[in-house]
């Protein structure tokens, strides 16, 4: 296989996992898995608005990632050409 493929594969597959796991962090009318962490680690809402904004910042740097990785295997490799 070519290096190339394998990076962009690996890249693929990292930034959709991370999608993934981003996206159930995020609070959603207050029921999220981050407003769980956030409230037992925090007695007040103080940290919450930094904690959004860090986590909108990273799943947006892995959904960048993510079209970018498929965006190249699709121009790179059309439809049948990967040969094992």
């Amino acid at each position: 296989m070519n290096p190339l493929l394998i990076l962009v594969i690996i890249a693929l597959v990292v930034s959709g996992a991370g999608l993934i796991v981003f996206i159930m962090l995020h609070s959603g009318k207050g029921t999220g898995i981050s407003d769980a962490i956030a409230s037992s680690l925090y007695s007040t809402n103080t940290g919450t608005g930094i904690i959004e904004r860090n986590l909108d910042r990273i799943t947006i740097v892995f959904a960048v990632v993510f079209l970018l990785s498929l965006i190249l295997l699709m121009v790179l490799y059309p439809q049948g050409t990967i040969n094992s």
